[in-house]
C-alpha cells in the first residue's frame, strides 16, 4: 500500500486529481497485492465529456475498497533559516567562461510569401527555424518582446499586411529549441531567438527604432467591498490552479468558468503583480495595487478564459449582447461565462480600474517596405 500511495501521483492522468498534494499510506495493510484500477482522467472544467465517468476517488473506493481522504500528517520539510533576496554578483572570472550570446543567424533567407499561400505551421528543429507567412509587425513584436500592437508607435499599415517566409539556422552549438528522438520537446530559447530576429529585420528592412514613455490605459487594483480571509503570516506565499488544499470542492460548478485559482498568503501588491500571468489575454500592462489592504490573504476565485468568454459572447443573439461585447472583455458577460473583471468584483470584492499611466512603447523611426535581397 505504501508503494501504491506513492505511485498514485504518477499514474496516467491521475496527478490532476491531487493538485500537487502528496498521498500517504495509512491503511495499515501489510504485504503485497495484485489488483486492477480503472478510472476516468480528469479534464478541465470547460471541456465537455461524454460517456460513463469514473473519477479516480470513486474508483479507488468502489473497486478496491480503499478511500482517499483529505487529512493532515507530519512530513519531512526544509526550513529556510535565512536567505538574501538579491544574489551576489557573478565574478568577472566566472563570466569569462561564458561566451557572449549570439546576435545573428548563421544563415537566413527572408522572402515575401506567395499570394494566397495556405496557412502553415512554424517549425523549430535542430537549430533551424521556419516561420511561414509572418508579418513584419509580428516579427517586431517577438524580437522586441512587445505585448501587442498598441505598444508599437509609428508603424505603417503595410507592416501587418505584408507577409514573409523566414528560413534560418542558428550558429552551431546554439540550441534555440528542438525535438529529441523520444519526442520530448526542448523549450525554445526565446532570448537567443529574439536577438537574432532583431538583427535580421534591422538589416533587411533598414529598421531604426527607439523606446519612450507614452500615457496609455492601464489597470489599478482597488478595494470595493473586500471578501478576503486574512492568512497565517507563516504560510507559504503562492498561487495555484484549483481549489485550496483544505477545500472539499474540486471543480467549478459552472463549466464555463474554466479557470479556478487559489492564492495563499498573498499581499495585494503581490496579487496585482501576479494578475497578468494568472489571466493571460485580459491584461497587457502591469497592474498597480491601490487597495490600501495590508498583510497577506487566502482566497479562491473562478473566471472564464478570455477565449471562452469571447466565444460565448459571439454565440449570443445580437439583441442580448452588451454594448461593445464584440470588442472588449470588460463588458457585461453572457450567460454563465464570467470575465476576470466581474469575477474579481463579485467573488473577492476587488476591482480593476482603468487609468492613464506612462507605459514604455517602441517607436519606429524608419523602415523600408522592400527588404534587401538574400
Amino acid at each position: 500500500m505504501a508503494a501504491f500511495a506513492g505511485a498514485l501521483l504518477n499514474a496516467p492522468a491521475a496527478g490532476q486529481y491531487f493538485n500537487n498534494r502528496l498521498v500517504v499510506d495509512q491503511t495499515e495493510l501489510k504485504g503485497s497485492y495484485d489488483f486492477r484500477l480503472r478510472y476516468t482522467p480528469k479534464v478541465p472544467a470547460a471541456m465537455s465529456v461524454t460517456g460513463e465517468q469514473m473519477p479516480l476517488f470513486d474508483a479507488v473506493e468502489k473497486q478496491l475498497g480503499l478511500k482517499l481522504e483529505m487529512t493532515t500528517t507530519p512530513m519531512p520539510t526544509i526550513v529556510v533559516d535565512t536567505v538574501n533576496r538579491k544574489p551576489t554578483e557573478n565574478s568577472a572570472e566566472a563570466m569569462k567562461s561564458f561566451p557572449p550570446p549570439p546576435t545573428e543567424f548563421e544563415v537566413a533567407s527572408l522572402k515575401p510569401s506567395a499570394p494566397n499561400a495556405p496557412p502553415a505551421q512554424p517549425d523549430i528543429k535542430n537549430g533551424r527555424i521556419y516561420l511561414p507567412g509572418i508579418s513584419l509587425q509580428n516579427l517586431v513584436l517577438i524580437a522586441w518582446d512587445i505585448n501587442g500592437s498598441d505598444f508599437l508607435v509609428g508603424a505603417p499599415k503595410w507592416l501587418n499586411d505584408d507577409k514573409y517566409d523566414i528560413l534560418a539556422k542558428a550558429p552551431d552549438g546554439v540550441a534555440i529549441g528542438d525535438l529529441t528522438p523520444n519526442r520530448n520537446t526542448v523549450p525554445v530559447n526565446i532570448d537567443a531567438l529574439r536577438l537574432m530576429l532583431r538583427s535580421l529585420i534591422v538589416e533587411r528592412f533598414q529598421l531604426t527604432v527607439h523606446t519612450e514613455q507614452k500615457p496609455m490605459d492601464a489597470y489599478t487594483l482597488v478595494a470595493n467591498k473586500p471578501k478576503l480571509k486574512k492568512s497565517d503570516p507563516a504560510a507559504r506565499t503562492r498561487w495555484q490552479e484549483g481549489p485550496a488544499a483544505d477545500s472539499s470542492g474540486g471543480k467549478n460548478e459552472n463549466s464555463a468558468l474554466g479557470r479556478m485559482v487559489t492564492c495563499q498568503n498573498v499581499t495585494m501588491a503581490q496579487f496585482a503583480e501576479m494578475l497578468p500571468n494568472i489571466a493571460p489575454g485580459y491584461l497587457r500592462t502591469n497592474v498597480v495595487d491601490n487597495t490600501g489592504l495590508e498583510g497577506g490573504y487566502d482566497f479562491t476565485f473562478s473566471f472564464s478564459p478570455v477565449g471562452a468568454l469571447q466565444a460565448a459572447q459571439r454565440a449570443q443573439p445580437p439583441s442580448e449582447r452588451a454594448p461593445g461585447a464584440d470588442n472588449t472583455t470588460e463588458a457585461s458577460d453572457p450567460k454563465e461565462a464570467l470575465s476576470l473583471f466581474d469575477a474579481l468584483n463579485k467573488q473577492l470584492g476587488l476591482k480593476l480600474e482603468t487609468v492613464k499611466r506612462p507605459v514604455q512603447v517602441l517607436v519606429i523611426d524608419k523602415v523600408e517596405r522592400k527588404p534587401t535581397e538574400n
